[in-house]
């Protein structure tokens, strides 16, 4: 089993930035691949960033491309999300997850969830 702790969220202004972390725990070995995503009120979750742990491949969703960076410490077992530029439709919950296929954009191709973290932006 792999247990994910998200951290970081909050109430941010447009424009502004949010570092979001995720802290792997128990069988890390088994996830080659951390992703993060999102879901907003009342919508579907989406993909935002996959990465594998080496930080070799790395992947965005075009929405973020410019805007998000993930990033990874496997020596901390914890990836990053570093957001800037943040608009209102960024608000939701972010979730990060483990798996081994890359670039994983779909939930169903992991296998380990976080409980998630609120970001909000206000306009």
């Amino acid at each position: 089993q792999v247990q994910l702790v998200e951290s970081g969220g909050g109430l941010v202004q447009a424009g502004g930035s949010l570092r979001l972390s995720c802290v792997a725990s128990g069988r890390t070995f088994r996830s080659s691949v951390m992703g993060w995503f999102l879901q907003a009120p009342g919508k579907e979750r989406e993909f935002v960033a996959a990465m594998t742990w080496s930080g070799v491949s790395i992947h965005y969703a075009n929405s973020v491309k410019v805007r998000f960076t993930i990033s990874g410490d496997k020596a901390k077992n914890t990836v990053y999300l570093q957001m800037n530029s943040l608009k209102s439709e960024d608000t939701a919950v972010y979730y990060c997850a483990a798996g081994t296929f890359f670039p994983g954009q779909s939930g169903s191709q992991y296998d380990y969830w976080g409980q998630g973290t609120h970001v909000t932006v206000s306009s």
